[in-house]
């Protein structure tokens, strides 16, 4: 797991400094410090106690199964294969206890979290600033459509995305704002462990935004259609921000780097995030003491053979 810890700004040395290399990038640390953090960015929220978050993406829909760029438009809808994925994940989560689910409005994800929600009392929350990335004129267009039609704008947009204007918007520096401003509805509420349902773009910057990480890594923390990511978050004393631990990744019942698990998107770098198996000491307890109970994400779906995973044993997540 990855365990961030509030830092000082970073030096005049390394404050521009940017991960190289064109091949997919393994991440072996117990910090992200080396990372680079973004201080233009407002901190998150002090918290008075633990919490846990769980990010999961949709399920896959009609335009992902086309080819067709979504963005925020709401006029796809799950196939059976994401209806199918959206029940794998209620399986795999079905011994968690969640006190709260808050999901993208948008058909495709409030579907998915319908179904992983399943029977529990509360009510859903939705909240629009969990909608996909606004995408603008790209939206509803095949992929070679995008290229016939944009040409030089539609190559800016695969090669530098965060610095690609579509119709006078940046649409990564949005999503990152975004991000950030859902972040502090997450964490103030009252909850101890919160389900978020939404999609790729907008959970890879909750991701990003809660260690600290700049709009740079888009397309780097992909999340599979039903791909689930988990962080603690562990309170400071004075009010500081907290503690933040990326715990899982993109865990899904395959592996993360499989030929399907990023719908088709192609990235020349991707964090996977390799955890080891249980010790006497983890599962002890975790972040500082606060002694969090282990993940049961598997445990309901490896006795229905959506997945083989054994304790002990090091797997990608």
């Amino acid at each position: 797991m990855l365990l961030l810890a509030p830092t000082p700004p970073p030096s005049p040395a390394t404050a521009h400094r940017r991960p190289g290399g064109s091949a997919a990038s393994c991440i072996r640390c117990s910090s992200v410090r080396e990372l680079d953090r973004s201080p233009s960015r407002p901190p998150l929220p002090a918290l008075a106690e633990a919490k846990r978050v769980v990010l999961v993406r949709h399920g896959q829909s009609t335009w992902n199964a086309d080819g067709r760029i979504q963005g925020s438009s709401d006029f796809s809808v799950l196939t059976p294969k994401g209806e199918s994925q959206a029940e794998t994940s209620r399986l795999m989560l079905l011994a968690d206890s969640f006190d709260a689910c808050f999901t993208s409005p948008l058909a495709r994800s409030r579907r998915t979290a319908e179904i992983i929600w399943d029977s529990r009392d509360k009510d859903l929350i939705p909240d629009y600033d969990l909608r996909e990335i606004d995408l603008y004129s790209f939206q509803g267009l095949l992929k070679h459509e995008g290229k016939e039609k944009y040409g030089a704008l539609f190559q800016q947009w695969q090669k530098s995305p965060s610095d690609c204007s579509i119709d006078g918007h940046y649409p990564v520096r949005e999503l990152w704002d975004r991000a950030q401003g859902c972040w502090e509805r997450i964490l103030t509420h009252e909850g101890k462990s919160v389900l978020v349902v939404a999609h790729n773009a907008v959970n890879q910057a909750l991701v990003a935004t809660s260690l600290g990480l700049g709009t740079e890594y888009f397309r780097t923390l992909l999340q599979s259609n039903c791909g689930a990511s988990v962080l603690d978050f562990t309170p400071q004393p004075g009010g500081r921000p907290p503690n933040v631990c990326l715990n899982r990744l993109n865990q899904t019942p395959n592996s993360p780097i499989s030929a399907e698990s990023s719908a088709g998107r192609k990235s020349s770098k991707r964090i996977i995030l390799v955890c080891q198996g249980a010790t006497q000491s983890s599962s002890e307890g975790s972040l500082g003491g606060v002694g969090y109970a282990p993940l049961n994400m598997l445990a309901g779906s490896e006795d229905r053979g959506t997945a083989s995973r054994s304790e002990g044993e090091q797997y990608y997540l």
